[in-house]
């Protein structure tokens, strides 16, 4: 009944934009489908019409072939609904023809790899690897290889693989252990991607190339840091996504310059995420692949080559910690007119929901005033909380909807017009430099927590793929 109603009104909504002009045809369907909360299949695919019938006023909403470019059409459903008041969501990628992405698995056989598979242990690594390929729908294609020295491809099955409880066993003899050869593997995960591609590695991201006797450490660290800038410099439009997990560990470690030992403990490994930035992109919004990036095991997570954004955010007329009185006024960009002080404090409080979940930040990063600047003429303040489930009151959800963070400003109410101005700053995050060690010779102080370098490796990215020097800019206009 409910499919036979929607049909209804989107053929009801067709017949009336057929019969008055022709300007604007796609625009008004648009805000109708959003005002209405009719956002289903059916509505969209007449929006779709409504493009196939006019090529030469909605070609640019067209593929070469005549087709609807969803990816086009998506961000013009998104533009418009920004502009709403309030802004309003539609997420069509669920059914907007976008094909199914393909993974690619590079799974690290070093040597300092194969202790993270022990047949005693948690598995957290394998779990971690086959929860990402569970994670892709059953159309997706899978593909697996081995990395050390080389690419070597995995020669069986992905169910094979799954099942797998001695992978490291099963897949001896592939490629020379004693060594990664990072230059060559980024360098061919990165050519060998084709449109749709999400490609992972799996590594414990130690830098460790072939023949370095009487080489120091800060040589090494140098060389890896140049090694990652040069390599992604190259491969322009391109997304990385690091995700760190912890990992039971069991057997040899071979540290840089030292003996060998043996260590029962944990210890880090990492998913590289690499992908196109329309594709990275898909990953963060389409449901189908919910998990992959959010996945509940991930202790920490980055995404390079983000440059700044625009977040979607609504001002709550009512919210716990507002303090003193404003009054929205409706129009572009946020301005609070008639403002006035609390009464006994003379200071100004009000909240704002926002969806940062698009910047692919974790919280420690996103909840840390550190990271923000905030510049304003009366000093201005922020705190920034995550949206929780118990937050939601019939008053506020039209505000809190499809929002992941609440942005609450508060300053001294004494000038007659403001500005604020808040960005979040692009830097490397404080957790990579705390994962970061210079020695790894004995299982002493953060030895279960750090990766030798890697604030190295990870900074050679970063710097190659910066992106922005902010993730967005946020402007409030205050009025008395």
């Amino acid at each position: 009944m409910r499919q036979i109603s929607a049909l209804l009104m989107a053929c009801a909504l067709m017949v009336g934009l057929l019969s008055c002009g022709g300007h604007g045809k796609l625009d008004k369907a648009v805000r109708a489908a959003l005002v209405s909360g009719d956002t289903t299949k059916v509505m969209y695919d007449s929006l779709c019409t409504i493009v196939t019938e006019n090529p030469g006023k909605y070609g640019n909403l067209l593929t070469s072939e005549g087709k609807v470019d969803h990816k086009k059409m998506a961000e013009f459903i998104k533009d418009i609904g920004s502009h709403l008041r309030p802004p309003m969501l539609w997420d069509t990628r669920a059914y907007g023809g976008v094909e199914d992405l393909s993974l690619t698995v590079y799974f690290e056989r070093s040597g300092s790899m194969v202790p993270y598979d022990s047949r005693g242990d948690g598995g957290q690594l394998k779990k971690a690897v086959n929860d990402l390929i569970n994670h892709f729908p059953a159309g997706s294609k899978v593909e697996i290889n081995i990395v050390n020295d080389g690419i070597y491809p995995y020669q069986h099955t992905v169910d094979e693989f799954l099942k797998d409880r001695d992978i490291y066993q099963s897949t001896a003899g592939i490629g020379d252990a004693s060594y990664t050869d990072f230059q060559l593997i980024f360098n061919k995960i990165l050519e060998a991607q084709r449109p749709g591609n999400v490609s992972v590695l799996v590594s414990d991201l130690i830098y460790s190339p072939q023949d370095t006797h009487g080489v120091s450490l800060d040589k090494i660290f140098n060389e890896e840091n140049s090694l990652a800038t040069r390599v992604f410099a190259k491969y322009k439009g391109k997304s990385v996504v690091v995700q760190q997990f912890l990992g039971d560990y069991s057997g040899k470690y071979y540290p840089y310059n030292g003996v060998p030992f043996d260590y029962h403990g944990k210890r880090p490994f990492y998913l590289v995420i690499i992908a196109d930035n329309d594709v990275m992109d898909q990953l963060a919004q389409d449901k189908r692949y919910s998990g992959v990036l959010d996945a509940p095991a991930v202790r920490y997570s980055y995404r390079f080559n983000q440059g700044e954004s625009e977040i979607p955010c609504r001002v709550l007329p009512e919210w716990k910690d507002n303090a003193g009185r404003f009054r929205v006024k409706h129009g572009d960009g946020i301005v609070l007119a008639k403002c006035d002080g609390d009464r006994q404090t003379g200071k100004l409080c009000f909240s704002i929901a926002a969806n940062l979940g698009g910047l692919l930040k974790d919280d420690a990063l996103l909840t840390n005033p550190a990271n923000y600047d905030v510049k304003s003429i009366d000093g201005y303040t922020l705190t920034v909380q995550p949206i929780e489930q118990s937050m939601f009151t019939a008053n506020n959800k039209e505000y809190l909807e499809g929002m992941t963070h609440v942005l609450t400003l508060v300053g001294d109410l004494k000038s007659p017009r403001d500005e604020i101005h808040i960005t979040l700053r692009n830097e490397l995050p404080d957790w990579v430099r705390q994962s970061s060690s210079s020695n790894d010779t004995n299982t002493g102080g953060s030895f279960a927590s750090t990766t030798l370098g890697l604030e190295q490796l990870l900074g050679g990215m970063f710097d190659a793929m910066r992106g922005g020097n902010n993730f967005f800019d946020l402007t409030i206009q205050l009025q008395k």
